[in-house]
């Protein structure tokens, strides 16, 4: 698991005790995780939402600094699958 993914998955688990849902987040080159009903984890299994973003758009959802619907307005943030759970996502990240 790379460094990235470990500090993402130590701030998400901070944030959410468990979700409602499951939605993979990958972060390009560096792996993904998971946020589901139990909690935050370093995975790359199925989920319902797989959001998609590169470290720099991600550590800026992250800070609150980028915006999620700007991100993927702007084609920084890719979203496949349920679009209901990206939403619940993006409203934890703000």
């Amino acid at each position: 698991m790379g460094d990235i993914i470990s500090r993402a998955v130590e701030e998400l688990a901070s944030r959410i005790d468990s979700f409602d849902g499951s939605v993979k987040v990958i972060i390009e080159g560096e792996g993904a995780m998971m946020i589901d009903g139990d909690g935050v984890r370093a995975a790359d299994e199925e989920a319902s939402c797989t959001m998609t973003a590169d470290a720099r758009t991600f550590q800026g959802l992250l800070t609150g600094d980028v915006n999620p619907a700007s991100a993927f307005m702007a084609g920084r943030l890719s979203v496949d699958g349920d679009m209901g759970q990206a939403m619940k996502l993006g409203a934890v990240l703000s």
